[in-house]
Order: structure tokens, then sequence, then C-alpha cells
């Protein structure tokens, strides 16, 4: 295994191909985010209705070189000042997983540098950290997206509390499934909130699952079936189905509300970050300034480019992490699956916060 490099806590290279995007960034711990890249498998799945496995990693084998490439050119900096390279670790696809896995670690082996797996969704987590506007710690998080839906009490890098999860589907699964049922492309989410524009809030209202009892768990599911009687009640002609996408994006959006609201109070913190592809939901995120306003609380997001998955996030998490000392051995790691909550933490003295770009 390569020694570190001695500029290894300096600058992170990032690589993330866990799912339908190839992105790549560079991170400079004094500098920020020197630059970054992404390519969108959108129009290669969009016939599919999903995203199909096989095609996205044969997709990231084409596309992760040449975004390394383009990344290096755009950043201005050459391989021998990269001090150790990050990549998505999971969870994800495991074989788009191992694409980015296998890239960035041949990548560290030919720089003589460390390499480090990341956690998908800590990366997110970190994103606003990115921002010039960066949170402290302590904070809750809620980290929301098309597979995940969950609140985590963040007291200090690594060390997560799960406060409530979705018991099954998460909110952008939900709003994709809800997309599909008004005959909506793909990817359904912003196809969705783009129809809610136009629809009137006061038509529908939908239920606002699990809000009335106590916990921060969450439920979607019942939303879409919701949504599917609705319309086969209602009808399909377009003014209808605007205000059924309005009515159900509402309901989501206040059921979040509701949820960040009591693990505010819960934990005592007065600060809320939301990372993940459904943060940069407009509605979403102006329902959660009213409600944490009305408490005396701030709303920390990333900019919408890095709601999505990004490299950066992923370049800045390993950053965070290298800095710690804490480096991969050759094995290259995939996890499909991977709990948020069995990181190891970081020690605060560790953290590095790049609100510069």
């Amino acid at each position: 295994m390569p020694e570190p490099h001695p500029n290894s806590a300096m600058r992170v290279f990032g690589i993330e191909t866990s799912c339908d995007e190839t992105a790549v960034a560079v991170v400079d711990a004094k500098h920020g985010l020197l630059a970054h890249r992404l390519h969108s498998q959108v129009v290669l799945h969009a016939g599919y209705g999903g995203v199909v496995p096989e095609l996205a990693s044969r997709d990231h084998i084409r596309k992760t070189i040449p975004l390394v490439r383009q990344v290096l050119a755009d950043a201005g900096v050459c391989p021998e000042t990269i001090g150790g390279v990050a990549y998505t670790a999971g969870p994800g696809l495991i074989g788009a997983l191992l694409v980015g896995g296998a890239i960035a670690r041949s990548l560290a082996w030919g720089w003589g540098v460390p390499a480090l797996g990341v956690h998908h969704m800590e990366a997110h987590l970190l994103a606003p950290m990115l921002e010039e506007r960066a949170p402290q710690l302590p904070f809750v998080a809620l980290l929301v997206s098309g597979g995940h839906t969950m609140l985590v009490e963040v007291r200090t890098i690594g060390s997560y509390t799960l406060l409530g999860e979705s018991v099954d589907d998460a909110a952008g699964e939900a709003f994709d499934k809800t997309a599909k049922l008004l005959g909506l492309g793909y990817p359904g989410g912003p196809a969705l909130a783009s129809l809610a524009e136009h629809g009137d809030p006061r038509r529908f209202r939908f239920p606002r699952p699990m809000t009335d009892r106590p916990g921060l768990d969450f439920s979607f599911s019942g939303l879409k079936t919701h949504a599917r009687n609705t319309i086969a009640q209602a009808g399909e002609d377009a003014q209808t189905r605007a205000d059924i996408a309005c009515a159900f994006e509402l309901a989501v959006a206040e059921t979040l509300a509701t949820k960040c609201r009591r693990a505010l109070q819960q934990t005592g913190l007065t600060r809320l970050v939301v990372a993940g592809a459904v943060g940069a939901n407009r509605r979403i995120r102006e329902t959660l300034k009213q409600v944490t306003a009305s408490m005396g609380a701030e709303v920390f997001y990333p900019r919408p480019e890095f709601c999505t998955d990004n490299g950066a996030m992923i370049a800045y998490a390993g950053l965070i992490r290298l800095q710690a000392g804490q480096r991969d051995r050759l094995a290259i790691h995939a996890r499909p699956r991977w709990a948020l909550a069995g990181l190891n933490p970081v020690e605060p003295q560790a953290h590095s916060s790049s609100g510069q770009t």
C-alpha cells in the first residue's frame, strides 16, 4: 500500500458512481471546491422508466476517466498535487459502486496517495459544509432522497443518532411513483413539482401520514395510494392532474416539516440541515423555512446542484476523514447497504469547513 502523501491533508479527488450519475470533483482544504463535473444518465434510462443497473454500470465505465481528465484540467492541478482519492463505497447499486471504487483505487495507487471509501449519505449530510453559509455542529439533519428519508442527530461528524426513518417508500420514491400515476416522464420528482406549480392547493387535501401520532418515523406509500384513488374518482384532465400533484407535494412538504419540528424540539437543537435530491424541491424548502423561522431555528441547504448526487460532497467527506488519518487498505469497498449509524466518529479538531468555492 502506498505511504500517505505529504500533502494528504490538503487536496482530495472525489468520485461518485452510486447510481445513475457519474460525478468527479477536487476539494482543497484551504481553497474549497476547485472544480467539479457531472454526467447524468437520465436520457439513458428514460425509456425504461427507471434506472437499469447494468446500463448504469457500463455508462460509468465509459464516462468516469474522461471526467477525471476534465476536472483536473478545470482545476488547473496535476496528479502530483493530489493528496488522496475518495469514492462512494455505499450504499448504492453494487455494479456502479464497484466501477467507481476500482477506478478510484487504481488512481490512488498510480498517484501514490491513500484512498478512502465514503458513505454516500454522510456525504449528502456534509454537502452544506461546502457553502459560504455553512452550519455549525451540532444539528439535526433531514436526509431526503429517492432511496432514503431519515432524521439524524449530528453531534459531531461520524457520530450519528438515527431519530426516525421511512417505514416504507422514501419521499423521493413516492414522488416518482405518483408522477408515473400522473403520466409524467422520468425522473418523476422534478416533473411532478413542475406540474404542481399550476395546481390549486385548495381543491384536494391529502393525508399527512404519521403526523397524528408520536414519533419521528415516516410513511409515504399511502400518499401514492391516495393519489391513485383520487385520479380514479376525479378524472385525468390537465387541471385535475395539476391539482393532484399540488396536493401530493404539499402533503409531503408539511409532513416533513412536522417531523423536523418535532426533531428539533426533542433534541433541543436550533439548526436543521436538509440534504438529498428531494431537498431541492421549492415547496419543501419554503415550508421548512417557515417552520424553522417560527421556532427561532435556522435551516441550511447545499446549493441545488449539490442536492443531487455529486462528486464535491464525496471529495469533501473524504477530505474530512483523510485529515483525521483514516485510510483504506488495497481492497475495494462496495456496500449496497450500509448503516449510517455504524460509522467511526471523527475527532472535532479534524473538522474542516471549506465554504469557499
